[in-house]
């Protein structure tokens, strides 16, 4: 078959038959070179060499690249320099096959949106897959074709920094939140015009890192895994996803990237996934870091035995020993085909060989659409969840002459974007002082004091060296003036808005942490600004929970808008205004204090349930505020709840149904929650487990019958005692409200 021939079929099977021609002409080399990917450090790339430690990486990759060595890179979004590169790899090896050029699209490229969890919080599913296709659209613009995105591990500690890339606690709402992220990325088909390869990680298991510490052991029951953690990564596959990359840590006992069960018997067997499976950084050498291998040979042929078909790596690849393990005996070739043949599948699907470069004019025409920044907004509005509105003080008047806007966070750019952002243009980020400002207009004094100085941590990860990523205060700060001086402004104001939370660089990848209380003296400022009888408002931006317990007793409203992006103060000031109402519900169970962690609402009824909300002797077992709260500026009441059928059969549904009532002045939209619990059965069961939900707009005065369908999917789960998936005979309870504590109830049997 001649190259002509190559690119010329486009049906299922002529791309097989290109797969087929193109590994019958590499040599194990070149196989070898298609399964590693680097990262480049070049100049044009994200940055470079932040880790002060390659001086001669780029020539190492561009030498690869031109070599037939590195089927892949990563962290290059400059165009120009994209094309550059894929020109070296076309023309560096005998039969032009193009490299794939992947990217961390966490939450966007150039148009920053809210951080994932902030986007799992606005619980709405196509306003999710909408900012993922714009993402995808500014990727695909500048030439990156996949993305090493979604984050859809469960988390249930906050403590791990890495929350904030997922979804929350809950699986059902995670697996929604993963199948709408990969349809926005990926789009109707894998290969579809400005789309990019969706890439789940990290599997499975990563947040449940024991102490919540990034990066270290996890130790999960079957029921626990099957249950929760891989329920989100299920979502992902029958979305369709492309690509799927394993985690860091050993999951009971075996590392993620040389775990055969996990990635081969569970990933392809079970499940049927016929994407490509993509190692973390470093994670096939790590092999060996972990004493799982004997050294990097052994680490390559354990990965590739799994199931990894391609090892991301900053230098020195593992997989670069595979041409030797296969003469060695250590791994077979046709396993090595294998992989080869699922990368060269996904660069023909995308159309790579037919058009391998990008457009560089329509780059900056996509990078500079205004309709991104605007989508941008909405969803930081939606997302943002009214933990707190005592007295109804917001919506703050919009005839407020004087605000006092307090807080270093109140007016950071680079923290208004939030961490896993690297592509983003600062100048046109808006923060909370600045859309407040704007919002108000001229009519209105908006005054500002940071009050406390920027938290800085002692140690922290190759990202702390992006440019910005680190908080500086200004030449000549004075913290106590400072202080003083913040107060003074809020004392004298109509009212305050002062806005706590993290530092970005706190939390992410790497960024664990010991403690959830406020870094630094914010506590301090609110308490001092709370002391001078001015109504306040506290604007919380953090992309995990924080400690508020004084602040839930003495601040009458609390707003979370999280790490808000690129049109986040816009979003916050129309918020806090009355201009939009919050719709945002929270994704994980709000802890007290950090002593009560691990804490989740589906927990089962143990021993002695009557004493279950009191286990500890100084503090209360309950969230400071629950799963699936949130508030808005209108007021909605439950009631009339029907299920549809006392018995049915182990194969049928029923139908619960229930008013949504909006008992206010103004109209509102809820987020309906249903939730079930299975009372009796082969293995105990939560206490109650989310089973669907829906966007519930009530016009004011008025109520709005809803429907739920409960049938044998919502009801199967995993048993330990049978040690597979079941449905059983037993009696359900069933709740719908606005959280999951809902108290509004019905039941049915399974019989």
């Amino acid at each position: 078959m001649t190259d002509r021939d190559i690119r010329a079929e486009t049906t299922d099977e002529g791309i097989e038959a290109k797969v087929e021609a193109l590994l019958a002409q590499l040599t194990l080399e070149e196989k070898a070179g298609q399964l590693t990917q680097y990262f480049y450090f070049g100049a044009n790339a994200v940055t470079a060499d932040p880790i002060g430690e390659l001086g001669t990486q780029p020539a190492l990759v561009e030498a690869a690249l031109a070599g037939s060595a590195a089927g892949g890179l990563l962290f290059v979004t400059d165009p120009a320099q994209i094309n550059r590169l894929q020109r070296l790899a076309i023309n560096g090896n005998r039969l032009g096959i193009p490299a794939l050029f992947g990217f961390d699209l966490i939450h966007g490229l150039r148009t920053i949106f809210p951080v994932p969890i902030a986007m799992a919080a606005t619980w709405d599913p196509d306003l999710i897959a909408a900012g993922n296709r714009i993402a995808a659209r500014e990727a695909r613009a500048v030439g990156i074709h996949w993305a090493f995105a979604p984050n859809v591990d469960i988390a249930r500690d906050p403590r791990w920094g890495r929350i904030i890339e997922g979804a929350g606690e809950d699986p059902y709402l995670g697996a929604a939140v993963a199948a709408a992220q990969v349809h926005g990325f990926q789009g109707e088909r894998l290969g579809a015009p400005d789309h990019v390869v969706a890439g789940p990680k990290h599997f499975a298991g990563y947040g449940a890192a024991i102490g919540g510490r990034d990066y270290d052991e996890v130790d999960l029951s079957d029921s626990e895994l099957w249950n929760t953690y891989l329920v989100p990564f299920k979502a992902a596959v029958d979305a369709g996803a492309g690509n799927i990359m394993p985690a860091y840590m050993p999951l009971n006992g075996v590392p993620a990237t040389g775990n055969r069960w996990l990635v081969t018997d569970v990933l392809r067997d079970t499940w049927g996934f016929d994407g490509f499976v993509v190692s973390d950084a470093g994670a096939v050498q790590n092999l060996e870091t972990h004493h799982f291998a004997v050294d990097k040979t052994d680490a390559a042929a354990k990965a590739l035995h799994a199931g990894v078909d391609m090892e991301m790596t900053l230098a020195g690849p593992a997989f670069e020993q595979l041409a030797a393990a296969v003469r060695a005996g250590s791994v077979s070739e046709a396993e090595l085909d294998a992989a080869v043949s699922r990368v060269l599948r996904v660069k023909l699907l995308l159309g790579l060989f037919e058009e391998p470069y990008v457009d560089e004019v329509r780059s900056l025409e996509v990078l500079g659409d205004p309709g991104h920044r605007e989508a941008a907004r909405v969803a930081a509005e939606k997302s943002a969840v009214l933990l707190r509105n005592e007295g109804e003080l917001l919506p703050l008047s919009r005839d407020r002459t004087s605000v006092a806007v307090v807080g270093a966070l109140a007016d950071s750019r680079r923290d208004t974007l939030g961490p896993w952002a690297f592509d983003f243009d600062l100048g046109e980020t808006v923060t909370v002082v600045e859309g407040i400002r704007a919002y108000l207009g001229p009519a209105a004094r908006v005054e500002y004091a940071p009050g406390v100085g920027a938290s800085q941590r002692s140690f922290g990860s190759i990202f702390d060296l992006w440019p910005g990523n680190i908080p500086v205060d200004p030449d000549g700060f004075d913290p106590d003036h400072e202080f003083g001086r913040a107060v003074a402004l809020a004392a004298s104001a109509e009212v305050a808005v002062v806005v706590l939370g993290e530092w970005q660089n706190m939390v992410g990848e790497n960024a664990s942490r010991s403690s959830l209380e406020l870094p630094g003296r914010q506590l301090e400022l609110l308490q001092a600004v709370i002391a001078t009888g001015t109504p306040t408002v506290l604007v919380v931006m953090s992309g995990r929970p924080v400690d508020l317990r004084w602040a839930a007793e003495h601040v009458p409203a609390i707003l979370q808008v999280w790490y808000p992006g690129t049109r986040g103060g816009d979003a916050a000031a129309r918020l806090l205004f009355g201009e939009v109402a919050p719709t945002g519900k929270l994704p994980f169970s709000w802890p007290r204090t950090v002593g009560q962690v691990p804490i989740f609402y589906s927990h089962t009824r143990s021993f002695q349930p009557e004493t279950q909300q009191q286990r500890y002797w100084d503090e209360a077992s309950t969230p400071l505020f629950p799963f699936g709260h949130g508030l808005s500026y209108s007021t909605f009441e439950y009631s009339a709840i029907r299920v549809s059928r006392n018995v049915v059969a182990l194969n049928e549904s029923v139908t619960v149904s229930a008013d949504v009532t909006n008992t206010s002045a103004r109209d509102g939209v809820d987020v309906a929650q249903l939730y079930l619990h299975q009372r009796s059965g082969s293995a105990v069961r939560p206490i109650r487990l989310l089973k669907g939900f829906q966007q519930v707009a009530v016009p004011a005065g008025a109520t709005v019958r809803i429907q739920f369908e409960v049938g044998p999917e919502e009801r199967r789960y995993w048993s330990a005692a049978v040690r597979d998936w079941i449905l059983e005979p037993s009696t359900f309870d069933v709740w719908i409200g606005g959280s999951s504590v809902a108290r509004l109830g019905g039941g049915f049997r399974v019989e």
